[in-house]
């Protein structure tokens, strides 16, 4: 194994991506209080919400009085979904200065998810990226389904370089490109990026795993080998997509950070208190957090801290 980085950002999307497809409704505060502590464990990219319809995600609702209330400090960044120019206008509203729009690799997942067509998508989000830029707010892709979908199956790696360079040309700074699904592998991950990387640097993109089939640490493995540093995390692993059937949780924050600590890759994040901000949001779910490093100090009673690489 040779891997060549040696920091990683983390895009903490637990406030979002993480509690969007509870069923349980999670009050604005404890949304406050799990936001503050986890930007306490120093993750410094934290999703703070959605302005999409609440009819459609009523977890969502509260959106604006979340960001409203959070910690605004320095170095922070809270980026929240829009799906159109009024969600964007409801941030701008709000005051936020980052936000992600998001589409798909796969035509019917994105028919079902936002029912557009990957091209009206874009038609849709065109007006909204040049408004935010305009209003010099920062603008991150989202590319789901990129290792397969639920309705179609394999997806061409292809069809997920043409997405990803077409947000880029809208004047994202940043794509995640997401295993929806948790079908990924190692193999096939660097495949997908190998392509990604004819065209597009290692810095404008991001990989997003979910951890369904239980390869969300080995794929982000197969991505450091390929440069990538940047990955999305779901402290405790919340998270699933109610428009991907079988799309379990995200992967656990925590399971990474225990993983590049192992490694000497630095994340910033301290483990102890990550640990503490998943306890913060757990008493208010209606099931227990599925992160594995979290199951291990629930078991144990304590934090269990990864071998440095020399006793390995």
């Amino acid at each position: 194994m040779k891997i060549s980085v040696d920091t990683v950002k983390i895009v903490e999307v637990g406030p979002r991506d993480g509690l969007q497809n509870e069923k349980v409704i999670i009050p604005t505060q404890a949304k406050i209080d799990y936001i503050t502590a986890l930007g306490d464990a120093g993750l410094r990219v934290i999703e703070a919400g959605a302005f999409v319809h609440p009819k459609w995600v009523p977890q969502m609702a509260d959106t604006a009085d979340v960001y409203r209330n959070i910690p605004k400090d320095p170095g922070m960044e809270y980026p929240v979904l829009v799906p159109n120019m009024k969600g964007l206008e409801r941030a701008i509203e709000t005051g936020v200065t980052s936000i992600a729009i998001f589409t798909a690799a796969s035509e019917t997942f994105n028919k079902r998810n936002i029912n557009m067509s990957i091209d009206e998508s874009f038609e849709n989000y065109a007006p909204v990226a040049a408004r935010a830029r305009a209003e010099e707010m920062r603008v991150r892709g989202y590319v789901s389904t990129a290792m397969g979908c639920p309705y179609e199956g394999e997806v061409p790696p292809e069809k997920v370089l043409e997405v990803s360079a077409r947000l880029l040309d809208l004047g994202c700074y940043e794509v995640s490109v997401g295993d929806t699904i948790g079908v990924g592998t190692p193999l096939q991950v660097q495949g997908v990026i190998g392509i990604l990387l004819q065209v597009i640097p290692p810095s404008k993109l991001a990989m997003h795993f979910h951890d369904t089939r239980g390869t969300a640490l080995a794929n982000t493995l197969a991505a450091l080998e390929m440069g990538i540093s940047t990955f999305d995390a779901s402290a405790g692993g919340l998270g699933g997509c109610p428009y991907a059937p079988g799309a379990s949780g995200n992967m656990a924050t925590e399971d990474l950070v225990y993983l590049l600590e192992g490694m000497a890759i630095d994340s910033g994040v301290d483990l102890k208190k990550l640990v503490e901000a998943s306890s913060v949001i757990a008493p208010y779910l209606d099931h227990p957090l599925p992160g594995r490093y979290l199951q291990a100090c629930t078991k144990s009673g304590a934090p269990v801290a990864p071998q440095s690489p020399a006793l390995q």
